[in-house]
């Protein structure tokens, strides 16, 4: 008994130096233009841009694939702060990829949804609360205003309402910069 105890002890060590040695040695970095670029993007997941979400999109303006001016959620202010930080000249935003809206939040008439599920399957950040066969909500503090949600409704019972700009969700145009003090 004790020797079998002994021998998975000993078995957990040596997995726990092998796992630990593999972590090391295979570590994938990750590339820290890609995170700045992405921390300028909106986050709204839209794929207006052509890109499945921000992250793709980030990592297309870093390998030179994509052009800055596809982010329509981010608007003039968003392609500014990406030519700002990449050192690019500014460009007016590609009207391919669709017109600048002010940030909204999707709403559902409750009295008309059917519980088809349809916009729970397209909302890429699960901010859509329901079961099928019941109404459903959306959570609007998780919504981003990406409007994916509304064209599968089969019932045309969600809508755009715009936020207003108040203090509370008010943010800044452009990123905050850290700077370094120099020594």
């Amino acid at each position: 008994m004790i020797t079998a105890l002994l021998v998975m002890i000993g078995l957990a060590l040596l997995l726990g130096v092998v796992l630990g040695y593999s972590a090391l040695k295979f570590k994938v970095e990750g590339d820290p233009l890609v995170d700045k670029i992405d921390a300028i993007l909106p986050q709204t997941q839209c794929g207006q841009c052509g890109y499945p979400g921000c992250k793709p999109y980030a990592t297309a303006i870093a390998k030179g694939e994509a052009d800055i001016n596809q982010c329509p959620p981010g608007g003039e202010a968003g392609m500014r702060a990406l030519a700002d930080f990449l050192g690019v000249e500014p460009k007016p935003l590609n009207a391919e990829c669709g017109q600048p809206k002010p940030k909204s939040v999707a709403v559902i008439d409750e009295h008309v949804c059917i519980g088809c599920t349809l916009c729970i399957q397209a909302c890429p950040v699960d901010a859509i609360l329901g079961a099928a066969k019941h109404m459903h909500t959306v959570i609007a503090s998780e919504c981003t205003g990406c409007e994916l949600c509304v064209a599968p409704c089969p019932v045309d019972c969600i809508t755009m309402a715009p936020i207003p700009e108040k203090v509370g969700n008010w943010k800044w145009r452009y990123p905050v910069i850290e700077l370094k003090q120099v020594a």
